[in-house]
């Protein structure tokens, strides 16, 4: 087991499935403690959370609705003080609303900008109060905020690009408290929405120049490294985890 997050507590909101319960898990394998946020499936965010702690690490599992602006403060301050810190913060949880332009709803946009905007500022913002000098914020956006080959993707690339803005400037602002702040990409990644077998898979895997899906494991390794003593120097940063697909 690698230890370089041995005695670190850890935050990584949409950890119940998908890319964000490879993080959870990962970070776990490398001695974090972790909480973990879902909005509906509780049987998913338990089985992590069991995970966890068979690998001999403490977990909890909080439900929180991260369009819901006082159930993501919430949730950050029940991580803190179950697991009597707070060092690493992941902001994964998002809202994937695609379509024609004009079938976006006002409803629409607000839900992304909720999910996709406001929640991981919010979540950053309260989750400074109790980092120490170290610390960790790592966002996870889209490689479609970078290419959008596809239509329908107007306001979800546009809700994913603002974390580009958010990172670097909470890079800029949080430096001097030595808190790194970077912004991790995925491209297609084989999960329960965009499988790597599902119908699209292959015009996908065309655009990208490794020829394949990543696992979400694949992303939740470039996460570890950023909430590691490797990924101290990196900050205000975006990495492309896309096999290509930005090329």
């Amino acid at each position: 087991m690698d230890n370089t997050l041995d005695g670190k507590a850890a935050l990584v909101t949409g950890g119940s499935r998908g890319i964000g319960a490879a993080v959870a898990l990962r970070l776990a394998e490398q001695g974090a403690d972790v909480t973990l946020t879902y909005q509906q499936d509780q049987k998913s965010a338990d089985d992590i959370v069991d995970r966890i702690k068979a690998a001999g690490r403490r977990a909890v599992a909080v439900r929180a609705d991260s369009a819901d602006p006082a159930a993501v403060v919430a949730a950050v301050e029940q991580a803190a003080a179950t697991l009597g810190r707070l060092d690493i913060l992941v902001n994964n949880a998002g809202s994937f609303l695609i379509g024609p332009l004009e079938d976006l709803t006002p409803d629409d946009f607000e839900q992304s900008v909720a999910v996709n905007v406001r929640a991981p500022f919010l979540a950053s913002q309260a989750a400074v109060a109790h980092m120490p000098a170290g610390g960790r914020i790592i966002n996870i956006g889209s490689n479609v905020a970078e290419r959008a080959v596809f239509p329908g993707f107007s306001l979800y690339a546009m809700s994913k690009t603002a974390l580009t803005g958010l990172t670097k400037a909470l890079g800029r602002e949080l430096g001097g408290r030595a808190i790194t702040v970077n912004l991790v990409n995925p491209g297609p990644t084989d999960t329960a929405s965009n499988p790597a077998d599902g119908p699209n898979a292959g015009t996908i895997r065309s655009f990208t120049a490794l020829g394949h899906f990543a696992a979400p494991s694949d992303v939740a390794a470039t996460v570890a490294f950023l909430a590691g003593p490797d990924g101290a120097y990196l900050t205000g940063a975006t990495i492309n985890v896309d096999g290509g697909f930005t090329i």
